[in-house]
């Protein structure tokens, strides 16, 4: 059992938060997009947010500063988020122009609204779950682009919300959160993406 909810935290890890929610993106979206459009946004998020973070985390575990993916302790998980604001920095100024795709735009913005206030909040010492941070906000995201475009996706949902509670189970089960920061995380993740629903949806 613990070695499948393990798996479970390794599958749904905050890194394939931002493919995962673009992915789904280009999937739903109805506009009709050539495979080469689709790659020219897709590559750039692929290397940005899983190649680099993966590349800085073997550089971090070298220098002694983090000691495993999951990050947990407190200080540990600063670095990550850090470099995970700057890269998401990049993709919304350099990548994904807000007139172009204006969705995924503000997607990445609330996972950029959501790295920022966890990463306060260790500087509060308040360890908030990133895991459930993640899984709130694409959930928020996929009923926002359902709603956005008419279009029903209730099992996709389903599977999902099914999947957070997974999640929560495997953090809880590991003894990586306790309950109130799985809800914290939850809670950040679903308010960042609803935050700016009123500037897309």
């Amino acid at each position: 059992m613990r070695g499948l909810l393990l798996l479970i935290s390794y599958i749904f890890h905050p890194l394939f938060i931002p493919l995962g929610g673009s992915v789904a993106f280009f999937l739903i979206n109805p506009l009709s997009l050539d495979n080469e459009q689709k790659l020219r946004y897709l590559f750039p998020i692929f290397v940005l947010t899983i190649i680099i973070p993966i590349i800085f985390f073997f550089i971090l575990k070298s220098l002694k500063l983090i000691s495993s993916a999951f990050a947990p302790e407190i200080e540990e998980r600063k670095y990550p988020l850090a470099l995970n604001i700057i890269i998401i920095l990049l993709l919304v100024f350099k990548v994904l122009p807000e007139y172009q795709i204006t969705e995924l735009y503000y997607f990445f913005l609330g996972l950029l609204l959501l790295s920022l206030t966890l990463l306060v909040l260790l500087f509060a010492k308040i360890k908030a779950s990133i895991h459930m941070a993640g899984m709130g906000g694409l959930l928020l995201f996929l009923i926002g682009l359902s709603i956005h475009f008419e279009i029903n996706i209730t099992i996709a949902l389903s599977i999902f919300t099914l999947a957070s509670g997974l999640v929560a189970t495997s953090r809880l089960y590991t003894h990586a959160h306790s309950k109130p920061e799985l809800l914290i995380g939850f809670t950040l993740g679903v308010c960042s993406q609803l935050f700016l629903f009123k500037f897309w949806l």
